[in-house]
């Protein structure tokens, strides 16, 4: 590249970077601010389209006269951006710009193959990085590299549904869930919710070709074009079979043979690269064998309920997996500390919660409660708090209130609208 070229990109984005709407602030501002406090490097990561940018875009604001280096890699003027012949180009062009500062912010950074470099030594030059990408794999390997130990990493999601309603301009007020009208519009913006999903633009202007267009880039564009993969049309009817069974169990065996495949490695790395883009989730039976976890059936789950609705079957025919799926991605947004499994023995739990060696936390999901169904459910539970050896269980409802005790174990029934507004410690 040219420095002219350059340094009209830059300006031009800048000035763009001025007139952005900031939106509502996202929940992970606060706690990204006290990792600017430190000088490692800063990692965003996440499913396209889930709010990155804006959320740098909140970060810089709190920066005084936008003093900060900013690029984004996504800018299709930037295709031949070169790591070993560009990146010094690009420093001289912001120091001459805008002098010497100690920040950059560099947005879809994986564009560029082999970026860690540069970082690597601008790091040791005691400057500070804050950067956005949309590959876990790409970005998890050349951190491994070249950042080990001298990065944080943060994961950003579509709109949780507490931003879903300051979104919708509908928080709930103070003591609101002792208020009958004001749990009756929770649970209407509830199944709105459940209906669409939290990706911003697409709640904006509420148009399915803006999910249509979002899956179609996550295929192409970060799976694909970048795997260079050939098999275009079955990765395809692959990753619309897996968004048609969210919530699920699959095995990649079974999925070899349903599409033909002549090994079940292909059917792993397609699994992998699905992952990577945030795009598809695969949780693993619990088990303290590792042969066991691999080879038993895999859950499914996809990043937002909204965009499988709209490039899938819709949930209506059970609602129930738009639910699980819907706790699953909130389990996601709130730690990436801890290792979520399903747990299968007589009966099924859908969610075992370990942080480091021990499990905390088990959750079952059952939206729609019935005498055969609260037997069975509580009886899973049940069994596998006795062998976790955990006093308290909870299980996620649509309406159901209560708390019991099952053999000296404390059974919880909680609404999901109450569950999803509260922080995990305040139903202890």
């Amino acid at each position: 590249m040219n420095k002219r070229q350059l340094k009209e990109i830059v300006v031009q984005q800048r000035e763009e970077l001025k007139r952005k709407d900031r939106g509502i602030e996202r929940e992970n501002l606060e706690e990204i601010g006290r990792y600017l406090k430190i000088p490692h490097v800063l990692i965003i990561s996440g499913v396209r389209r889930s709010g990155k940018s804006t959320l740098l875009t909140q970060i810089m604001s709190e920066w005084n006269d936008y003093q900060f280096y900013y690029l984004n890699f996504e800018d299709e003027r930037l295709i031949s951006f070169s790591a070993e012949e560009d990146f010094d180009l690009l420093y001289q062009v912001f120091l001459e710009l805008y002098g010497e500062q100690k920040t950059f912010f560099f947005d879809e950074i994986q564009n560029v193959p082999g970026w860690e470099r540069f970082v690597r030594r601008m790091y040791e030059r005691d400057k500070k990085f804050v950067i956005t990408g949309s590959n876990a794999r790409l970005l998890s390997r050349e951190l491994a590299t070249h950042l080990t130990g001298r990065h944080l990493a943060k994961e950003l999601y579509p709109f949780s549904f507490r931003e879903f309603l300051r979104f919708k301009g509908a928080e709930p007020g103070e003591n609101s869930e002792y208020i009958t009208e004001e749990q009756a519009k929770i649970a209407k913006h509830l199944s709105q919710y459940v209906e669409d999903g939290g990706f911003p633009e697409y709640l904006k202007y509420g148009e399915n070709e803006i999910l249509h267009r979002l899956f179609g880039d996550i295929i192409f564009r970060d799976i694909l074009v970048r795997y260079g993969i050939r098999e275009t049309k079955t990765f395809r009817e692959i990753a619309n079979y897996l968004m048609a069974n969210v919530s699920n169990t699959i095995s990649y065996n079974r999925l070899k043979n349903i599409f033909n495949l002549g090994s079940v490695n292909t059917v792993k790395n397609y699994a992998e690269y699905l992952e990577s883009s945030f795009l598809i989730f695969f949780v693993d039976r619990f088990s303290y064998s590792g042969g066991v976890r691999h080879a038993s059936p895999k859950k499914v789950y996809c990043v937002d309920t909204g965009l499988r609705n709209v490039v899938s079957f819709k949930f209506s025919e059970d609602i129930g997996r738009a639910i699980e799926n819907l706790v699953f991605i909130e389990l996601k947004r709130r730690s990436s500390q801890t290792e979520i499994y399903y747990w299968k023995n007589r009966g099924e739990v859908d969610f075992v919660i370990k942080r480091g060696l021990k499990v905390e936390e088990l959750i079952q999901v059952c939206y729609s409660i019935n005498e055969e169904t609260e037997k069975r459910e509580v009886g899973a539970l049940v069994d596998a708090m006795d062998e976790f050896r955990l006093n308290k269980g909870l299980i996620i409802t649509d309406d159901i209130e209560r708390e019991e005790e099952i053999n000296g174990r404390r059974i919880v029934f909680m609404p999901l609208w109450k569950w999803l507004l509260k922080v995990p410690e305040e139903w202890a």
